[in-house]
């Protein structure tokens, strides 16, 4: 309660609890206003124009205006002078009690937040949703781009020649150094062509549809890429889809 000793419209007098009258009528038409329409915002903004503070040198908020509006003190409980009839003290909380909630992100929206970044807006996914239906009418626009490997010659590489060169040859040595090499070159392709491959399968078999679906965002997609002009999405083989790409 802050610097409160009594809640706010009462004080202390001679030992018993009486009506501060001036903070009482800001009590009554905090209940009126607030049942006729007011927001928390608009009736905290309307007290902070006036001079009696709730608490001194503290200025009004939210929470000062929501703990009066919910104190049932003020219609005559605990031996406290009444200030309001209990139908109001009702009326508020119903109306508290049937605040509209904010609509629920659907997974889809959380899984788009995750790879935007940022929050996206209505736009944004409207745009996501449609080039995944276009990638699912169109699979093989997806292609993997190849880049040029360069050609290295490896310590293993080197190490396998000189076995193969003495006479006569380690069978043992020299397989297990074609199986290293074997990896090494396996590392060094990367998965972009599996990847190219399980993306094509998996729009395949999509069905568009109207609403953002979370799993082929998830499987397909690594991140999305927002700018004011454009939404690209950057598919799991590293490529770069954007409308253009589906026309």
């Amino acid at each position: 309660m802050g610097n409160r000793k009594q809640p706010f419209g009462y004080k202390m007098a001679l030992g018993e609890i009486v009506i501060q009258e001036a903070e009482a009528k800001l009590v009554q038409g905090i209940f009126r206003r607030y049942i006729a329409g007011k927001s928390l915002n608009e009736l905290t903004e309307a007290l902070r124009q006036q001079d009696i503070p709730y608490d001194e040198g503290r200025l009004w908020n939210k929470n000062m205006v929501a703990r009066i509006l919910a104190d049932t003190r003020y219609t005559g409980e605990k031996e406290y002078p009444k200030l309001i009839d209990e139908e109001q003290l009702i009326a508020a909380k119903e109306k508290r009690s049937n605040k509209p909630q904010l609509p629920k992100k659907t997974e889809a929206q959380k899984v788009l937040r995750r790879l935007c970044g940022t929050p996206p807006s209505a736009r944004v996914e409207q745009s996501v949703t449609y080039l995944l239906n276009g990638l699912a009418n169109y699979p093989d626009r997806i292609q993997h781009r190849r880049s040029p490997t360069p050609v290295t010659y490896s310590k293993t590489q080197e190490a396998l020649d000189n076995t193969l060169e003495q006479q006569p040859i380690d069978e043992g040595n020299a397989k297990a150094l074609i199986l290293r090499l074997a990896a090494e070159q396996y590392t060094a392709l990367g998965n972009e062509e599996y990847e190219t491959n399980r993306l094509r399968r998996l729009f395949s078999a999509f069905e568009c549809v109207a609403e953002l679906n979370a799993d082929l965002l998830k499987s397909t997609v690594s991140e999305v890429l927002v700018t004011r002009q454009n939404v690209k999405l950057r598919l799991k083989n590293g490529q770069v889809i954007e409308r253009s790409d589906l026309q």
